[in-house]
């Protein structure tokens, strides 16, 4: 069958080339971006810089976003203004060696592409990279659809229905890595190699659908790393077909990064 889409061996050499080429570095944003979380800073806002019991005892397991939601109507409604809000959101501190990581994929576009897989909001991830100069780096935000309402008041949307029972309702990163992969392919992108980057429960699931080329990334000591070491524990090695690479800081990212592109 390769026989008839590849019509000489030039064509097959491009071909090979351009397989080997692009890395895909998938990002999560809170405790991995950035080294605290986008719907907790956010209350800094506020002039008490605390929720009342109110609002706090409104959340309910497995639907933060909609909690958040509730959380945003409250902000607005104390006349906390969105460019109040967004002065807050680009205090946020990068974790240690993400401004560099980030830099380093926004100089090499034609060799790494860069997505962000986040249960926060298209709207705090949008201020806080535009906030450094680092939007340029990040080729697609996948998040839960934030905008400002006629009132001033922010407003969130789940990002996508599914079907997985090991998710929260409003997002399953698996499936947003899935369906991204498979339009790349159907446009004839094929990725050499992806560097899967996160911390919480919610990343496990896209990790078990990464490749024995692919490498996931959990942050050390963080759910993530011991969801991982567990399940190694429990079902050994066999579990998980990527490479697991614990990082502590963006310079062993960047690091892997740099080696995955030399051995490419």
């Amino acid at each position: 069958m390769m026989l008839k889409l590849i019509n000489s061996s030039s064509e097959a050499g491009c071909l090979k080339v351009r397989l080997k080429m692009k890395i895909l570095m998938v990002f999560d944003f809170d405790h991995t971006v950035v080294d605290e979380n986008c719907d907790i800073w956010v209350i800094k806002c506020l002039p008490t810089q605390t929720l009342p019991d109110s609002v706090e005892s409104t959340y309910r397991r497995g639907q933060w976003t909609e909690y958040m939601g509730r959380v945003m109507a409250y902000i607005g409604d104390q006349g906390v203004a969105p460019d109040r809000v967004r002065s807050i959101m680009e205090t946020i501190p990068f974790t240690p060696g993400m401004p560099e990581l980030l830099t380093f994929v926004s100089e090499n576009k034609s060799t790494v592409d860069c997505i962000i897989v986040s249960d926060a909001n298209t709207m705090f991830i949008e201020w806080v990279l535009q906030g450094v100069g680092l939007r340029e780096a990040v080729d697609q935000v996948y998040s839960n659809p934030a905008s400002i309402s006629e009132s001033g008041c922010m407003e969130l949307r789940p990002h996508h229905s599914h079907q997985c029972a090991k998710c929260p309702v409003n997002m399953c990163k698996k499936k947003v890595l899935e369906t991204y992969l498979s339009e790349k392919a159907d446009g004839g992108e094929v990725y050499g190699r992806v560097l899967y980057v996160g911390d919480g429960g919610n990343d496990l699931c896209p990790a078990l659908c990464l490749s024995e080329r692919d490498a996931v990334m959990p942050r050390k000591g963080y759910t993530l790393d011991k969801m991982l070491t567990r399940l190694r524990d429990e079902e050994g090695n066999g579990s998980i077909s990527a490479k697991v690479i614990p990082w502590s800081s963006g310079t062993e990212i960047l690091q892997e990064l740099r080696d995955s592109l030399q051995s490419q």
